[in-house]
């Protein structure tokens, strides 16, 4: 659908599952508005990221429906009726930092907006590590999970090492000089010893958000139980 600004996707979702992500940085209030008025009217979920609070104010008061996540900068939507849940199961997002936490409620957010249920175990990074084992019953009990981590990212890494659940890892832009802006943190993550990794580009949390609930829904798309936790999905309650 060409818009003059924008060309909309509106295949997207019966080709990946997800209607089109909207992309709020580089693009006008108007534009936003605009995107979001269209999808609003025809799609079951709707996410939009890196929305400013000015941006949101103005969607807001247009679409009071929608709900503005000041912490992710998101925007999100369900359609009335449509569950919060799509999948047996949840995905964990663990921040190693309070100063994480953005780029930690941006992949929440966005697993939520898919149709995962979302646990969020927050600042339990290594230089607490006891924080970090009196939550592993819960992390050990996703489906898949995403870590968020920047100084030298050490946590997605040791975590690795505790679980064997698939990991997204994302690296931050938290940290001093020599973290080089996430760097470092994306260094120490594509280079860990422990296998089962992923990693996404630095404080990329839609990415890392998008990846989990990928996984998240293969054992309900396929009926199989996931091999990670023993629960059992209907192969019914894919979407």
């Amino acid at each position: 659908q060409d818009l003059g600004f924008a060309k909309l996707d509106r295949d997207r979702s019966e080709r990946t599952g997800f209607s089109e992500v909207i992309y709020g940085e580089g693009k006008t209030v108007e534009q936003i508005v605009r995107l979001l008025k269209e999808l609003v009217g025809t799609e079951r979920r709707v996410l939009a990221t890196r929305v400013s609070p000015e941006a949101a104010a103005a969607a807001c008061a247009e679409l009071p429906e929608l709900d503005y996540n000041e912490a992710a900068r998101t925007l999100s939507w369900r359609a009335p009726g449509e569950p919060p849940a799509r999948y047996e199961g949840y995905v964990a997002v663990v921040s190693a930092g309070t100063a994480d936490q953005p780029v930690a409620e941006e992949a929440a957010v966005t697993a939520e907006a898919f149709g995962c249920r979302v646990e969020r175990v927050y600042d339990v990074g290594v230089a607490g590590i006891d924080r970090l084992f009196a939550n592993l019953e819960v992390i050990r009990g996703a489906t898949s999970i995403v870590v968020v981590a920047g100084m030298e990212g050490a946590l997605g890494s040791v975590l690795a090492g505790l679980v064997r659940n698939p990991i997204v890892a994302v690296p931050t832009s938290v940290g001093y000089g020599a973290n080089f802006r996430g760097l470092s943190a994306l260094l120490t993550l594509i280079n860990a010893c422990a296998p089962g990794i992923s990693v996404v580009n630095i404080d990329n949390g839609f990415g890392a958000g998008y990846y989990a609930a990928l996984v998240a829904s293969l054992p309900a798309a396929s009926g199989a139980a996931p091999a990670t936790n023993g629960r059992r999905a209907d192969a019914g309650s894919a979407q």
